[in-house]
């Protein structure tokens, strides 16, 4: 199939995801459009589709029971009791450091980024009236640190990262830890620091969660905690505990841990729709990467990189980078450019722990572009509107490309 094919069938994907379609037939419509004009006949196009869906089917599987943790986070109050903790003892004086902070933990223990900004931000509003702060930094402090949590959490995009490459998924948030922390730098006394005043000050009472009877920190942090440790036992000790089973087991833990029972079902509940949506989209990335795996796309950057002289080396972060921007989604653009580079990256001699970093990173990048739901859910939540949220974009993406290049960098320091 050849790569004009593939590239027709994306960006046909992309118009559609603007004009609004729903992502799924917006991808769906692109990897059947993309299968015919490279060349391949309709049942051809359809195998290839098939294939690519097939090859994600355990990542969705394991992304499904990752939902019992997350729920449990949101709607226990354990993520509200979190990030109320963290901004409560670091206080005023570090006010974007306790936001990004916020952020960043809630992610990294398996929140969705959108989900993790938008139960910090009644807080922030609170602080940015308070201290009179600008929301357009309130808001780039909170995406900055989700940006960095994301690479170092159980969340979909590392899921399906690291079952593409077949690597460990406690190994591959691991590895991030280092460029996650360089991330939350440059968010805290560059991005935050450099990112104009925009939107005016919070005004108005906010509500916030400290109406309702939180759990106690300690409480709230077993559920990650446990889940985490089970997943630390393959690479500490050999043990293997699938995702499958150590997200949901951590969830229960919690649960246990904060006395919450009776709000156990509807935990699950809540989990379950959010990665419902998830799931549905991972079946049209799928759709669309069997075309893209088919076609020449791989080896056309392969040769366009070689000839530029970086080599191999950057297809990872660059094809996570891409696929994001591609579908305004972490996990969309993860999910996409593990599937169609995972061989390409692996037969590089990189090895899948670090491609899975690295594809994770790079899908950063890009993936708050206006035609995905992360943008507008993160404006609303600080009431900014489109215009306002138009000019936070290229901030967003400095952190995303530190993130990027750390990880790069860090691998040739310890990994190469």
């Amino acid at each position: 199939m050849s790569t004009m094919g593939a590239l027709i069938g994306l960006l046909l994907a992309i118009i559609l995801i603007i004009r609004r379609v729903s992502p799924f037939y917006a991808l769906l419509a692109g990897a059947v459009v993309g299968g015919l004009a490279g060349g391949s006949g309709l049942e051809k196009t359809t195998a290839d589709m098939v294939t690519g869906v097939k090859d994600i089917t355990p990542a969705i599987i394991r992304i499904l029971s990752a939902g019992v943790l997350s729920g449990v986070m949101i709607k226990t109050g354990a993520a509200a009791s979190i990030s109320q903790t963290i901004i409560a003892k670091l206080g005023n004086r570090h006010v974007y450091l306790a936001l990004a902070l916020s952020t960043l933990l809630l992610t990294g223990v398996g929140v969705f980024i959108d989900v993790a900004v938008i139960t910090v931000a009644p807080i922030a509003l609170m602080i940015g009236k308070k201290l009179s702060i600008q929301r357009s930094k309130l808001l780039v402090a909170m995406i900055g640190g989700g940006k960095c949590g994301n690479i170092i959490s159980p969340n979909p995009n590392t899921i399906i990262a690291a079952e593409n490459f077949d690597a460990p998924l406690s190994s591959v948030m691991f590895v991030n830890l280092v460029p996650a922390f360089i991330g939350m730098i440059i968010t805290v006394y560059v991005a935050v620091r450099i990112v104009p005043a925009i939107g005016g000050i919070p005004s108005g009472e906010n509500e916030t969660e400290q109406e309702k009877r939180l759990p106690t920190f300690w409480a709230s942090m077993i559920a990650p905690v446990v889940s985490i440790l089970l997943l630390a036992l393959r690479p500490l000790f050999g043990i293997v505990v699938d995702p499958l089973l150590a997200l949901p087991i951590g969830g229960l833990a919690g649960i246990a841990a904060m006395n919450k029972w009776r709000e156990l079902e509807t935990s699950i509940g809540f989990g379950l729709e959010k990665m419902s949506g998830i799931a549905v989209l991972l079946v049209g990335t799928g759709a669309i990467a069997g075309i893209i795996s088919a076609s020449t796309i791989s080896e056309n950057i392969v040769n366009i990189l070689r000839h530029w002289g970086t080599g191999e080396l950057l297809i990872a972060p660059l094809s996570g980078a891409l696929m994001s921007a591609a579908a305004a989604s972490t996990t969309a653009g993860a999910t996409i450019a593990s599937a169609s580079f995972a061989q390409t990256i692996l037969g590089a001699g990189i090895a899948p722990v670090w491609g899975a970093a690295m594809v994770n990173s790079g899908a950063t990048v890009l993936d708050h572009l206006p035609h995905g739901s992360f943008f507008h859910a993160t404006g609303g939540a600080v009431e900014l509107n489109i215009k306002e949220r138009l000019r936070l974009i290229a901030f967003e993406s400095l952190v995303g490309l530190t993130l990027a290049v750390s990880t790069v960098v860090w691998y040739l320091v310890i990994g190469h």
